[in-house]
């Protein structure tokens, strides 16, 4: 399989088109195509720099020539949960025409998208790529030749990532932003670039609070990680 990330730009993307306009960005839970009306559904969380923003933009979004049906799932703040419906843009033809496919989740931010789409061949590849460039702006990100081996290696190995992933999810904001602190700030080196006091001085708490969230964030992960190698042993 060749897996490529594109970083495009299309001039007929209700979402990019809105991001554009207004400090928001998109990003995929699930999205299904119809072959038969060429009709792109998706779920996506919207996050916005401001409330007024997510209304500017999301109000906008709804009167888009190439938006068929938009639908409010909740909101809170400056983030909301969309269910979409639009119109096929003249790159997902491209692509779908090339027998090409969508490998994963979809970002769209600052009048750009990235993309991650998948052709069985380097020649439908090659093809896909020259076609897109008559009427799209895009840079190839990365470019993958991914053999059986490798993808083997992925199918088996999905519950132990998901199980990295709940294991981050377990975190606290708290316990999160501590551990993220205290990775950037060199206290996990030898020799250490932070001392205990130096991150209890960054978020304004005693020494054994924050060694404290340490421990528990530190716990949380090294309990997920052990189920992990778990599974990858099975």
């Amino acid at each position: 399989m060749i897996d490529i990330a594109l970083d495009m730009e299309q001039y007929d993307c209700p979402f990019i088109d809105t991001t554009a306009d207004h400090g928001m960005a998109f990003a995929a839970m699930q999205w299904e195509f119809d072959q038969n009306v060429r009709e792109l559904e998706t779920r996506m969380v919207v996050e916005a720099d401001d409330r007024a923003a997510l209304d500017a933009g999301l109000e906008e979004l709804q009167t888009h020539q190439n938006m068929n049906d938009f639908s409010l799932l909740r909101r809170q703040g400056e983030v909301a949960g969309i269910r979409t419906v639009i119109e096929e843009t003249t790159a997902m033809q491209t692509i779908r025409d090339n027998d090409g496919y969508i490998t994963g989740p979809f970002h769209i931010e600052a009048g750009s998208e990235v993309w991650h789409v998948g052709f069985d061949t380097s020649q439908d590849a090659d093809r896909t790529l020259s076609e897109l460039d008559r009427d799209n702006e895009f840079d190839v990100v990365e470019r993958e030749n991914t053999g059986l081996p490798e993808l083997q290696d992925v199918v088996q190995n999905a519950g132990a990532a998901m199980t990295l992933v709940n294991g981050c999810r377990d975190l606290s904001e708290t316990e999160r932003e501590t551990l993220e602190t205290a990775v950037s700030e060199g206290y996990f080196e030898s020799p250490r670039g932070a001392t205990l006091g130096a991150l209890a001085d960054e978020f304004g708490v005693s020494k054994p609070a924050v060694s404290k969230n340490l421990r528990r964030g530190e716990r949380k992960m090294i309990e997920r990680v052990v189920e992990a190698l778990d599974d990858i042993d099975e």
